[in-house]
């Protein structure tokens, strides 16, 4: 196994009400699974090859829940990442070189029958997670942002954190409203629109996620 690790930050959106069920062993909101996701890579490495700097977004689907399979997904890699780079995160991001059931990208792996092909394009990628506010573009791909859950009396902005201890993405997260426009690819999102996002520490390696 090629020892790995990545730190940085990651922006995702799903189609489910504001919390997703998921973070809680619950089924989906509306029965299916939709979302979208950039990750940032701050610094890393896989063997010797650096990962610093790179990012990467992934759509995925599933007409249940994650954990009854049957999904499909699709990674984008950021077309500036050199060859050795582009197969270190798809490897990464695919699950492999990974304990089992160590991370989310593993989970993703397992649960999916449809692989499409990996993309390398423009991945734009933006977060404050203190804000609860991300962008994220993938040329060609999708779109997503995401902005604070407003008080629906006030209009105030609401912060809500997630605690996952034992998580398999992160430790915790910053809850938000998100919006996904799909424009490519192989993955069609039209169910995410101000629905559940959240922002987080991306911090894993070969383990599954490194508690700070």
């Amino acid at each position: 196994m090629t020892p790995w690790e990545i730190h940085g930050y990651s922006v995702t959106n799903c189609n489910c009400a504001y919390g997703c069920p998921c973070q809680f062993n619950a089924l989906p909101t509306t029965g299916t699974c939709e979302a979208a996701v950039g990750f940032v890579i701050d610094k890393g490495f896989y063997g010797d090859v650096s990962l610093a700097g790179l990012t990467a977004g992934m759509t995925a689907k599933w007409p249940g829940a994650i954990h009854e399979g049957n999904g499909e997904r699709q990674i984008i890699i950021d077309e500036k990442a050199s060859p050795e780079q582009r197969k270190a995160i798809e490897t990464i991001l695919s699950g492999g070189d990974t304990e089992d059931m160590a991370n989310l990208p593993w989970v993703i792996n397992a649960m999916t029958s449809t692989h499409h092909e990996t993309l390398y394009k423009s991945v734009q990628v933006e977060g404050d997670l203190d804000e609860r506010t991300g962008r994220v573009v993938v040329d060609g791909v999708f779109e997503l942002q995401t902005e604070p859950i407003k008080n629906p009396v006030t209009g105030a902005p609401h912060r809500a954190r997630i605690d996952h201890p034992n998580g398999l993405e992160y430790s915790i997260a910053e809850m938000a409203s998100g919006t996904t426009k799909t424009i490519g690819g192989q993955i069609d999102l039209p169910n995410n629109n101000s629905t559940h996002s959240h922002l987080c520490e991306l911090h894993w390696n070969n383990s599954g996620v490194i508690k700070n």
